[in-house]
């Protein structure tokens, strides 16, 4: 028998639908159905002025297949943090990692209602696996690391996934305050897996200006690719190290290499 997964912790969630949302309108640029009016009118704006907002988005998510497909194929990981979990797409952590090894536990974080509305879709787990779903804050590690080690255990080796949420904590001391705090909880040979947007797009960072300025949602920060690398400071970076999320491990293709997007990351281990 599978174990059961404790479920959302709040039944009655309470969704602002006045201000957007990140995880809806990166839904909507995803081409999702779970988004608001005030979430696709914030979205049609950033396309405005930066149409290749919907390449970052789509190629952001193709990297977070293939990092959890490398962490729980070549890695032997069967236990995954996902931090900034979004709206249920195609190829969710649980779903890549539980084809390749049935056995993984996945514990999903975000602080979106609306994500808990729908966190069902979250917590389908194959019988020897978990799945579990936690309506929590990046800033508040304390809180994520208790609720989470009711399915995890953290005396073994386990994936944190922050994937394009770190830009939503702007003072970066901060932001590196949080990562360093969620992996001292982690064993040697867990993993740190990271990507957020960049300043390297002058578009795209007019762009997230006229969202952050006007919209009323949680600002984003993009940063330097080399302030994303030191979220990786004290790891073993991999190969091919920090760089724009379609060069991360491309899967062969007939069409060439990818063009890169203002989006970097990386995946390190922990030794």
């Amino acid at each position: 028998m599978a174990d059961e997964p404790t479920g959302p912790r709040d039944s009655v969630p309470v969704i602002d639908t006045s201000v957007p949302h990140s995880a809806r309108v990166w839904n909507y640029m995803l081409g999702g159905k779970d988004h608001y009016p005030v979430d696709r009118m914030a979205g049609e704006k950033i396309r405005e002025v930066f149409p290749g907002m919907v390449d970052i988005a789509r190629q952001s998510r193709h990297m977070l297949t293939r990092v959890v497909r490398f962490l729980a194929g070549e890695a032997g990981i069967r236990q995954f943090l996902d931090i900034g979990t979004g709206l249920p797409t195609e190829d969710n952590t649980h779903e890549v990692a539980q084809r390749i090894a049935p056995e993984s536990r996945i514990v999903y974080v975000d602080n979106d209602p609306l994500v808990l509305v729908h966190a069902a879709a979250l917590l389908t787990s194959t019988e020897e696996g978990a799945t579990d779903y936690i309506q929590a804050d990046v800033r508040d590690p304390e809180f994520i690391l208790r609720e989470a080690a009711k399915t995890l255990d953290f005396s073994k080796p386990t994936a944190l996934m922050l994937m394009g949420i770190m830009g939503l904590v702007a003072d970066y001391d901060e932001a590196r305050a949080v990562v360093s705090r969620l992996l001292r909880e982690l064993p040697s040979g867990s993993y740190l897996a990271l990507y957020d947007g960049t300043d390297t797009d002058p578009a795209y960072v007019k762009a997230l200006g006229g969202y952050n300025r006007g919209s009323g949602a949680i600002p984003y920060t993009p940063r330097s690719p080399e302030m994303i690398e030191r979220f990786f400071t004290g790891l073993e970076l991999l190969e091919p190290g920090v760089v724009s999320v379609p060069l991360w491990r491309p899967d062969p293709n007939p069409w060439g290499t990818a063009s890169e997007v203002a989006c970097y990351g990386g995946v390190a281990l922990k030794v």
